[in-house]
């Protein structure tokens, strides 16, 4: 299978991420989290939008690099319609997760719906970050990797020469993730991704696919577009990147992944933005307290 050979658990892409900025050849990328998703760890192709550090062949032994950041989630053509996401282009595994099972004051949590589905696609280990419905170019697309990876469609991405030089070398690192080198310790001092290895078992995570609660406990949002509530703070009737909003799959209006963070990042004060992709600055508990009464 695709993921003993390709970095199992990839859930960051394996990227040297250290915040700011680096000088060429050092351990990480030159990433500072400001002005767009090029700048920040999503950016899968580990190249930044400056300078001439190549810092993505660091990962080309465990992982196609596309050269585009967008389509390891999104294309504009033959998406994923098993998932009712924007244009997905991931593959998406049927699984059953292990629920938050602590006391709730709004019943029953679910399993995670579309908006948190996404960010599990690579935060939950068990799907390669190259593994997409339809590669760039013409004639690189193979709707089977919609529900399950396909290693021959995936091997047939063009190499680099890095790539190829590396792969026995390498090849160890390929079948045991990106903690392999993402974790305390090891490989040149690679940055801790260990609190991002979320896994199937949820148990202990904030609660997703959990009804929006009512009551004198929680504030209410006041704002409604289509299939999503939101606390519209600054009033436009419209959901922007840093307004928390809840999402309706079907069973109400639920907590998801997507209700606290923006994969693509939301900005701050100073330019950069909010540290771990959050809406909402988690300073003095504010993003809690958005929703909280305490």
């Amino acid at each position: 299978m695709h993921l003993t050979i390709r970095a199992v658990s990839v859930l960051l892409g394996g990227i040297l991420f250290v915040g700011g900025a680096q000088a060429d050849g050092d351990v990480g990328t030159k990433f500072s989290g400001q002005g767009t998703i090029g700048n920040t760890r999503h950016n899968m192709t580990q190249r930044s939008t400056s300078g001439s550090s190549p810092a993505g062949e660091l990962m080309d032994f465990v992982r196609n690099d596309y050269n585009e950041i967008c389509v390891y989630c999104h294309t504009p053509h033959a998406a994923n319609a098993t998932i009712n996401a924007p244009l997905w282009n991931r593959t998406i595994r049927a699984t059953t997760y292990t629920l938050y099972n602590q006391q709730t004051l709004s019943g029953e949590v679910s399993q995670p719906g579309p908006n948190s589905l996404t960010c599990l696609s690579c935060h939950d280990g068990q799907t390669a970050i190259d593994s997409i419905v339809n590669m760039p170019g013409s004639g690189r697309y193979w709707s089977n990797m919609a529900a399950s990876p396909d290693k021959a469609f995936l091997d047939s991405w063009p190499k680099s020469a890095r790539a190829i030089a590396d792969a026995s070398s390498h090849n160890a690192l390929s079948k045991t993730g990106c903690l392999s080198c993402h974790s305390p310790g090891l490989e040149n001092g690679a940055p801790d991704f260990t609190a991002a290895a979320i896994g199937t078992d949820l148990s202990n995570d904030h609660p997703v696919g959990v009804l929006l609660p009512s009551g004198s406990d929680w504030n209410a949002p006041g704002g409604i577009r289509g299939t999503m509530k939101y606390f519209d703070k600054d009033g436009n009737n419209r959901p922007t990147k840093d307004e928390i909003r809840f999402f309706d799959s079907g069973q109400g209006y639920e907590v998801e992944c997507a209700s606290c963070h923006d994969p693509h990042g939301v900005p701050g004060t100073g330019g950069a933005f909010i540290p771990t992709f959050l809406r909402v600055t988690a300073d003095s508990s504010q993003i809690c307290l958005t929703c909280h009464v305490k």
